[in-house]
């Protein structure tokens, strides 16, 4: 298993890396050419996009995923419904700019979903062939497939906005690496298109794939709705600068914890009937994330305003609070993503819903508080908040009911994390002001981290631990 893992870690790397690099060149670049408002145009349409793209997949991805009797002809089957699903939700889609033009009062969604609906079908179309990727663990063709989807998405997006497309150039470069995630994954397939299919494999899939499409539904709006409120009740800038602020937050996620969590469920899925093996690989891996998240975290409330102002530009000066005050859970969701991949792994999609809906009750009570209190950083307080509880209920989900343990278990790992933490936080603390430009700023900052990071690591032990997780991947190499 432990092969498995450093293989999929691999590649994972190399394509995550290299997308996150991608994104960052786009989007300083995208966030010099065009405004707050503009940006927070495509952020509003983009809460429908992913909930249609939610639609979508139905839950039929990690289904196709877990299950491991599905015959070619029943994986066919199954494509072809995806097929007739994805070519009426992009119908759907077209007329949906209508009542969004209304609810956000401006017409310029009209014209924008019509586009968008052709990214629509092609998001709608990729799920089951991405998934028998994943399924035969070619992480590899997945990582390099989703970079060039990237890399075609950025080219045409700067290219249109320096023609002065506005916030159209984000929208065709959208479309573009729906499209080109499609044709890549389908021509390294063995799927089929055809007209007709059977209702029988959908039957085999479903109790897998119903409790996991509605943990998605619900997570969705748990997870959109602060967007969806914020560009209604305030203002397209004010969602373009609390968007920015979201985005920048997710990147330790998309830079260190989705190298695990793409893997976690395709290769634990083998394992599903052995949950004292599952916890064990939770533990390790939580334990690994708290040790980078939570100094991680520290460093980003300290420097925000640098990192702001590298990444997008003093123009943006608006989101430094939010990204300040979302940097407290930084650690949190790190940890709070891997425990997905580890329920479907041991087939409790049950548990994941019930994490789901709890997770969605405590983020929609404090998405609402937020908004009421009329400003987008009480919405970033009271999102770390609900993130707590859900960090809390989650594992409580997970330690005591599927793998019949206790909660001290879970937190003893998070121990020396803390430590590492907590000297962060005094080495920043008495950081003198710094005046230099915003590059040589994040240059001293990011040195004074990881200075302190690695005495952390070899003052509490965790750096002979971190070398014996090494020597025990190559021995089983």
């Amino acid at each position: 298993m432990m092969e498995q893992f450093k293989k999929g870690i691999f590649y994972t790397a190399l394509g995550k890396y290299s997308i996150v690099v991608v994104q960052l060149l786009v989007t300083a670049l995208l966030a010099r050419l065009l405004t707050p408002n503009e940006m927070g145009i495509v952020s509003a349409v983009n809460v429908f996009l992913v909930f249609f793209q939610l639609l979508a997949d139905f839950g039929i991805g990690p289904a196709i995923i877990q299950n491991k009797n599905l015959t070619n002809k029943e994986v066919n089957g199954i494509f072809s419904f995806s097929l007739y699903i994805a070519f009426g939700l992009s119908i759907l889609f077209i007329f949906l700019g209508y009542p969004m033009s209304r609810f956000y009062g401006n017409d310029v969604f009209i014209p924008i979903s019509m586009i968008l609906a052709i990214a629509v079908f092609f998001y709608g179309i990729l799920v089951v062939p991405q998934s028998i990727i994943l399924k035969e663990q070619n992480f590899k063709l997945v990582n390099l497939t989703t970079l060039a989807g990237a890399v075609v998405s950025g080219i045409v997006s700067i290219t249109l906005a320096l023609l002065g497309f506005s916030y159209y150039s984000l929208i065709i470069g959208n479309t573009a690496k729906a499209a080109t995630l499609f044709i890549v994954f389908y021509m390294k397939t063995e799927t089929k298109i055809s007209l007709k299919f059977s209702w029988a494999p959908l039957k085999k899939i479903y109790a897998f794939s119903r409790n996991q499409f509605l943990f998605n539904f619900i997570n969705y709006f748990s997870r959109n709705l602060d967007k969806l409120l914020i560009g209604r009740y305030f203002s397209q800038s004010a969602l373009g600068y609390y968007d920015r602020a979201y985005q920048i937050s997710l990147y330790p996620n998309q830079v260190l914890t989705s190298l695990v969590t793409s893997v976690i469920h395709p290769i634990l899925s083998d394992y599903e009937s052995e949950k004292e093996r599952i916890k064990k690989v939770y533990l390790r891996i939580s334990n690994l994330l708290a040790t980078l998240g939570m100094p991680l975290s520290v460093f980003l409330i300290f420097s925000a305003d640098d990192i702001i102002y590298f990444l997008a530009g003093e123009q943006w000066a608006g989101s430094v609070p939010v990204f300040q005050i979302l940097a407290l859970s930084v650690w949190v969701q790190m940890i709070l993503s891997s425990t997905g991949g580890i329920f479907q792994s041991g087939n409790r999609t049950d548990l994941l819903l019930l994490s789901g809906i709890l997770s969605t009750v405590a983020n929609v009570a404090g998405i609402i508080a937020g908004i009421l209190l009329g400003q987008i950083e009480y919405v970033a307080v009271f999102l770390v908040i609900s993130f707590s509880l859900n960090f809390i209920q989650a594992n409580i989900l997970l330690m005591k009911i599927m793998f019949k343990s206790t909660l001290l278990e879970f937190f003893s790992v998070l121990k020396k994390p803390l430590i590492l933490a907590v000297m962060q936080a005094l080495a920043f603390y008495f950081l003198p002001d710094l005046n230099y430009n915003v590059f040589i700023n994040l240059v001293i900052q990011g040195l004074l981290f990881l200075s302190v990071w690695l005495l952390g690591l070899w003052l509490t032990g965790e750096m002979k631990r971190l070398k014996q997780e090494i020597q025990r991947a190559k021995g089983v190499a």
